[in-house]
């Protein structure tokens, strides 16, 4: 049975940094493409960084490029996000994710890309 957990999130002031985990079971971590989302209530839930099996691929939009980097310890079923300068705008539950490669098409391709799903971690930022 695959599981994904994650944790991490919070309520922070805007300017604040944040790290989330993902820890993953139940299946062989590094064989999977593994990706955070976020979805804020009311809106789609969208890919802000996803990272190939063995890290040699990332992809993070445009539009927190800056502040969000991810990261994965295979050797802990892992996977990070790190979030600086949160704005408000960051506010959202947080989702880590899986799938099957070939990483160089899942990567940035969105939900339907993904097969596992965690429970969310809710990150909520005030200005």
């Amino acid at each position: 049975q695959v599981t994904l957990v994650e944790s991490g999130g919070g309520s922070v002031q805007a300017g604040g940094s944040l790290r989330l985990s993902c820890i993953g079971s139940g299946y062989t971590f590094s064989d999977y493409c593994m990706a955070w989302f976020r979805q804020p209530p009311g809106w789609t839930r969208d890919e802000v960084a996803s990272i190939s099996t063995f890290s040699g691929t990332t992809f993070v939009p445009g539009y927190v490029k800056a502040r969000f980097t991810v990261s994965r310890d295979n050797a802990k079923n892992a996977l990070y996000l790190q979030i600086h300068n949160l704005k408000p705008e960051d506010s959202a539950t947080y989702y880590c994710a899986a799938a099957r490669g070939p990483c160089a098409v899942v990567l940035g391709a969105g939900e339907k890309a993904y097969t596992y799903w965690g429970q969310g971690t809710q990150v909520t930022v005030s200005s």
